[in-house]
């Protein structure tokens, strides 16, 4: 069907059109006479035109396409109507609305080409599905003009509740919906008419010129004016291959061309088709920067290789070329290198070409300072001059040319210097100097590095996520934003100079402010460090970020870390320089007192910070114990906790897991966090912001509030018995005792340093002042406690064997009864029976039974049932327990 087929009306003309057809259309009419149109204006002028859907072959063989196409009962036609606007006049409008055509069969099968002249009717616009674009049943349809669709259209209508769309051009999918392509560098016209038809076929646009409408550009060269465009606008540059990737998955019905993941995988790198040479570099430099060619998708080679297209040049250091460059060879500042990488693209040459530096002014000031003049008096005034002048243009004052009050004499300087100046003056003036350049730094850190990081569409995409961002800069902002008011009042003191004006007031003033700001800040500081580090690693964008950014003269080729590092300095200089004007303030100045209540609110906030600190890394401390650790509960994390002590051991008992366990103890001021190393450890942990973490190494097992250990035992050291202890606890749920032991598998801490540490929180959670008498030292036999073998091969080969049964009867055990239920019911029984109480004897019989069932893969329950395991060593360990408790 001709895709502009006319309906004729009784006042005008309307057609069928695909919406690029109108789009066209309207470019060929003025503004002044378009107007859009209600659907049903156009409908009631329209003869009825039913919709019919026809599977052709394998398409009417699927269940799921046909049971997607009874729920979708209209498809949207774009109609365009010519009407004249008044009678007698040859002006026309055109009015474009979207008509629903119904579906009232909702298919039709069709098994051949032949079949399609009997379906061939006026009174249908027929739409045919097919399975593949590229068998001949599709041509033929193709050649005769039908409206062709593909399985994937109409099963993403189905399942978004949406209508068939209406194509002029063969839609197989709509994974290329809404994308505007322009294509540059193609030779061959097979290969273009290849790619426009696979574009086409997924629902995109194809534009010949570029323009701002455009979304992507297919290069398959870094050259050419389109190419230079794109960069400019920062329109994404893709490889031929993103097309073909994409065609490859139309079938996914919620895959689109467009998601970041997909398409960065196949953007055209900044250095593709470029070999670079570096010059003036250190090896350290050189080989960094060759490494990121690499990255970048180029090569390159050494110094004055002709095969080289572009020579990157260290400005600050080459002064002449080692040789003279072809016309082809681009000689570009290191700038060119970073900002290529930064914003993901080619950078233009034209704006980073090298020149020489030496111009005559240079050459003047060279000669002016040279140390090689024949020795005597001229020359060495002339040098003494020079070297003044030099002086007095670099020591600018910051501060404007006023002079204070005390001043007698007027000053031609900038500088407001007293005729007679005062000790007192000059550590307010240095106080001021300092504090203006710290402004000016903090200036730096904001405006060259923070906000163009935060700002929206950047070429190549964000450089940094928005929380990295945040932990790097933190509130810089606001202390910017202090340090500027204190700055401007210190500048109207020094320009208003008088002995008695107070400098003391000006932080007192603002000394709340500080506490506010400076502890977020200070606090994270190494967090922020770490995040530089690590993303500059990582992100390449980020790192050519910095080196531009750092070679800028407002840095004073200051890496970022050293710029924050300045506000955790800045208090205690300011403290000091505080001091220092008090020791030069007379003692009848009102200020002397003042400046020592600044003084100890410097101190308070400084201590602030430092207390803020410790809880603030022991907060961190306890973040990295819930991460590392797989399952752990989530009231671990508590204002008043910290981390004490980590101690890696081994399970000497089967609880609180199997003898041979690798267990860490987390010792916290008031509980005891239990964990076993993982047998399998799960995949690394990704956030939705990209960020990863190391996977958990370590499995919860449980967290005992230390208040339920009632003794820890010392084992003395014997040949089977090694670094030993054992912990006696009683959860509350319980009325027995649990022996918990383990072996220290480290020399740090000491086990008697490591013993007492426990026993003093212990006695600190629990109210008592001799935490001695919570330290019993044992022997090994009478708790039946031995580290003999643990390490051996056999015994870590009958380990591996217990877990391999354990597994094996766990999957094809059918009872669910857990062991002390099914322990109590033997028991009970047993006792029925014989009419009597199970004696020892009888307790040892089930001691048997219940580490037989053990071994037949019963799990075991969590800490609150570990008394099970204490039951069968209670004629044992009464005896030895009775008199500890």
């Amino acid at each position: 069907m001709a895709e502009n087929s006319a309906l004729t009306s009784t006042t005008g003309s309307t057609s069928l059109a695909d919406s690029s057809i109108f789009d066209s259309k309207v470019t060929e009419t003025s503004k002044e006479n378009l107007f859009i149109g209600s659907s049903s204006y156009v409908e009631e002028e329209m003869p009825q035109i039913e919709t019919r859907i026809i599977l052709v072959q394998e398409a009417g063989k699927q269940e799921e396409l046909i049971k997607a196409l009874k729920t979708i009962k209209i498809m949207e036609v774009p109609v365009i109507k010519i009407k004249e606007s008044c009678p007698g006049k040859s002006d026309e409008k055109l009015i474009k609305s979207i008509v629903n055509m119904e579906i009232k069969v909702p298919f039709v099968k069709m098994e051949s080409v032949e079949e399609f002249k009997s379906l061939d009717s006026p009174e249908f616009e027929n739409v045919f599905i097919v399975m593949d674009f590229q068998d001949s049943v599709f041509n033929e349809l193709y050649k005769t003009d039908c409206r062709v669709i593909g399985p994937p259209v109409v099963l993403n209508c189905a399942q978004k509740g949406e209508p068939l769309p209406f194509s002029c051009r063969p839609l197989y999918c709509t994974s290329m919906m809404n994308l505007v392509l322009c294509f540059t560098g193609f030779r061959k016209k097979e290969e273009l008419v290849r790619l426009v038809t696979l574009v086409h076929h997924m629902g995109g646009v194809i534009r010949k010129d570029f323009n701002s409408k455009v979304t992507h550009l297919v290069a398959n060269c870094t050259q050419g004016e389109k190419f230079r465009i794109a960069v400019s606008l920062g329109t994404p540059i893709m490889k031929p291959e993103w097309i073909y990737k994409a065609w490859e998955r139309r079938n996914e019905q919620d895959f689109c061309a467009s998601f970041d993941e997909f398409r960065n995988e196949f953007k055209v790198p900044p250095f593709q088709d470029c070999i670079l040479s570096f010059l003036g570099f250190s090896d350290e430099e050189k080989t960094n920067m060759e490494e990121m060619t690499e990255m970048q998708g180029g090569n390159y080679l050494p110094v004055g290789d002709e095969r080289c297209t572009h020579l990157i040049v260290e400005e600050n250091i080459v002064k002449e070329l080692p040789f003279e460059p072809s016309k082809k060879l681009y000689v570009v500042k290191q700038e060119w290198f970073w900002g290529s990488i930064q914003m993901d693209a080619r950078a233009g040459e034209t704006m980073y070409l090298y020149e020489k530096a030496n111009t005559p002014e240079l050459k003047k000031s060279v000669s002016l300072l040279s140390l090689n003049t024949p020795n005597s008096n001229r020359k060495r005034r002339r040098l003494k001059e020079t070297l003044a002048q030099l002086s007095r243009e670099t020591d600018m004052s910051p501060f404007p040319p006023q002079t204070p009050k005390s001043c007698t004499k007027s000053s031609k300087n900038s500088t407001p210097v007293p005729s007679k100046q005062s000790a007192r003056w000059q550590v307010a003036r240095e106080l001021y100097q300092t504090e203006s350049n710290y402004v000016n730094i903090l200036a730096t850190i904001i405006q060259l590095f923070q906000v163009p990081l935060e700002e929206e569409g950047q070429r190549g995409g964000p450089i940094l996520a928005p929380e990295e961002i945040k932990t790097i800069f933190g509130s810089i902002p606001d202390i910017f934003d202090v340090h500027t008011k204190i700055k401007d009042d210190l500048e109207d003191l020094i320009v208003n100079w008088d002995e008695s004006k107070s400098i003391g007031d000006i932080f007192l003033k603002y000394s709340k402010d500080l506490v506010k700001t400076y502890p977020p800040f200070v606090n994270f500081f190494e967090m922020s460090k770490e995040t530089i580090i690590k993303c500059e690693k990582q992100k390449p964008r980020f790192h050519a970020f910095l080196k531009i950014n750092q070679a800028k003269p407002e840095c004073g080729r200051q890496s970022l870390v050293e710029l924050l590092i300045r506000p955790v300095q800045r208090l205690p200089s300011v403290a000091l320089l505080l001091n220092d004007l008090k020791k030069h303030t007379a003692e009848e100045n009102p200020d002397k007192s003042t400046l020592e209540k600044a003084i100890g609110s410097l101190k308070e906030v400084m201590t602030h910070i430092n207390e803020d600190k410790r809880k603030t890394e022991a907060q961190k401390q306890i973040f990295d114990v819930v991460y590392e650790v797989d399952g752990c509960p989530a009231n671990l994390l508590s204002s008043h906790r910290s981390l004490v002590q980590r101690v890696e051991t081994i399970s000497l008992g089967e609880h609180p897991c199997d003898r041979g366990e690798q267990v860490t103890l987390f010792l916290f001021n008031d509980c005891l966090e239990i964990a076993r190393k993982r047998h399998k450890v799960i995949g690394t942990f990704r956030s939705p912001h990209g960020q990863t973490r190391p996977p958990a190494s370590l499995k919860h097992i449980h967290l005992m509030p230390l208040s339920q250990i009632k003794k820890v035992l010392d084992i003395r050291e014997t040949e089977d018995c090694h670094n030993a202890f054992a912990l006696l606890v009683r959860p509350p749920t319980e009325q027995a005792n649990v022996l918990l032991s383990f072996q220290m598998t480290s020399e740090e801490p000491p086990k008697e340093n490591w013993l007492k540490m426990l026993c003093r929180h212990v006695a600190n959670t629990i109210c008592k002042a001799d935490a001695e008498n919570l330290i019993y030292t044992a022997d090994p036999e009478s708790f039946e406690v031995n580290t003999k073998d643990m390490d051996s091969t056999l015994s870590r080969a009958s380990r591996a064997i217990k877990k391999t049964s354990k597994k094996v009867t766990r999957a094809f055990s059918f009872s669910k009864t857990p062991k002390r239920a099914l322990r109590r019911a033997l028991m009970t029984s047993q006792s029925s029976v014989e009419g009597r109480s199970p004696s020892s004897n009888d307790k040892h019989v089930m001691s048997r039974l219940s580490s037989t069932s053990s071994l037949a893969g019963i799990p075991s329950p969590s800490l609150v049932s570990l008394p099970s395991f204490f039951e069968r060593r209670s004629h044992t360990l009464s005896r030895s327990t009775t008199h500890l408790i």
